[in-house]
């Protein structure tokens, strides 16, 4: 019953406009100090103690490195490079769209920030081109939801977190299913466009191409950096984070000359905001997850699953299921905090390999950021649009099938995920 007033209380909360990490932590809070031996004083002990992990510096760094790469002219010559070279294409824009989302997010680790970099400028360019508004909005807040599953992707850093599981070997499981679901948005795209006949671009000339893929070319170095410092044994995920702010400093303040001094004081606002949040959902996460093993809950559902004899095909469904019905009122992050701790002892008792489970709960985490009504990139493209949010949702709704489909595929064949991953500890 007390595990139903915790929900209850936490849903009142959300319903009365109170944000996510206040409304958990309060009633977390709340029903630990009303129903168990736990002091204020080892809760917030607790709570700040979840925050002691220097791998979380690494959340702040790579939001900041992608907040300099949208504004800083990066994302803008990455746009114009890819529209060089397949532009001309039936549907070339909207391939241009998923093909950029795919680069930026390898940049940012960020969903919202990979639509709203992408978006400002290439869903005026859709339709300016005669591209309908709805469908350019779906493609890039379809498209933007790579940013969380190509690395560095914060959601990774918190998974292998709170799992324990290596964040290198989660940020390298996550390129080949980055790749495929860009593959699924961009089959989608071409065959809607060529359905109701978007024109192309004019074919551009060699020399053209040429000259805007090096303008390009230092940006597109960053992820290359980023990773292989990381995979070459060179730097932690947290280091590469830091490096990664600095390249994008250097590049945007001395390559493309771009960032000024009032930009960045906004980047800094905006990269603080964002990790501020991330930061208030932790420790109210930790409290929450206190309260369920004081309960002993994970070990009761572990138990359920047990006696219902679902086995791993009735998990995997459950599991999914409840992901994307939870992603349609909550963010990624509270609820891979939330569940994650949970689930890991259900996922190892049932021998599932936790990083192919990881992969797919991140791409389950993409259908969040696009289902509303708390879809992060809905809103984006609604604002950097000027269009309604119902306009966004119409346009995203094909792209959403597709994704369910390509997460089933994901979970059937663990190849996928884990090809990459055998080399990595």
């Amino acid at each position: 019953m007390t595990l139903l007033a915790l929900f209850a209380l936490f849903v009142v909360l959300l319903l009365l406009g109170v944000p996510i990490a206040i409304a958990l932590a309060l009633a977390s809070v709340g029903l630990l100090a009303a129903t168990t031996d736990f002091t204020l004083y080892m809760i917030s002990q607790r709570m700040f103690s979840a925050l002691d992990s220097s791998a979380l510096v690494a959340i702040p760094g790579f939001v900041i490195a992608g907040a300099i790469m949208a504004h800083g002219g990066i994302s803008s010559r990455l746009v114009t490079a890819l529209r060089a070279w397949v532009g001309h294409l039936p549907g070339g824009l909207a391939i241009v769209t998923v093909a950029s989302c795919t680069i930026f997010a390898a940049m940012s680790g960020s969903s919202p920030a990979t639509a709203a970099a992408v978006g400002g400028t290439l869903i005026p360019a859709m339709v300016a081109n005669g591209y309908d508004k709805r469908y350019a909005m779906g493609v890039v807040a379809a498209s933007g939801t790579l940013g969380i599953l190509s690395p560095p992707s914060i959601t990774f850093v918190l998974i292998g977190i709170t799992a324990n599981e290596s964040i290198g070997r989660l940020f390298i499981a996550g390129v080949l299913p980055g790749l495929f679901m860009a593959g699924v948005l961009a089959a989608v795209a071409i065959v809607i466009a060529r359905m109701k006949g978007y024109r192309s671009d004019t074919r551009t000339g060699t020399r053209e191409r040429w000259r805007a893929t090096r303008q390009a070319l230092p940006g597109l170095l960053l992820p290359v950096i980023v990773l292989g410092t990381i995979y070459g044994g060179i730097a932690t995920p947290t280091e590469a984070a830091i490096l990664s702010v600095f390249y994008a400093l250097a590049i945007a303040l001395f390559v493309y000359r771009e960032l000024t001094w009032r930009t960045l004081r906004e980047i800094m606002r905006d990269a603080a905001g964002v990790t501020s949040m991330i930061f208030l959902i932790i420790p109210a996460a930790m409290t929450f997850a206190m309260y369920l093993t004081s309960e002993q809950v994970p070990q009761r559902i572990a138990q359920w699953v047990v006696d219902q004899q679902l086995g791993v095909a009735g998990f995997w469904i459950v599991a999914m299921a409840m992901f994307f019905i939870m992603g349609t009122f909550l963010d990624a992050v509270a609820i891979v905090l939330i569940t994650i701790p949970i689930l890991v002892p259900i996922v190892r008792a049932l021998d599932i390999n936790m990083v192919h489970f990881a992969v797919a709960t991140v791409v389950n985490m993409e259908l969040a950021m696009i289902t509303p009504p708390v879809g992060l990139n809905l809103f984006v493209v609604s604002g950097v649009s000027h269009a309604p949010l119902g306009d966004a949702v119409r346009g995203v709704a094909p792209f959403l099938v597709a994704m369910i489909v390509g997460l089933i595929v994901i979970v059937l064949f663990p190849a996928l995920s884990l090809t990459l991953t055998s080399s990595i500890r």
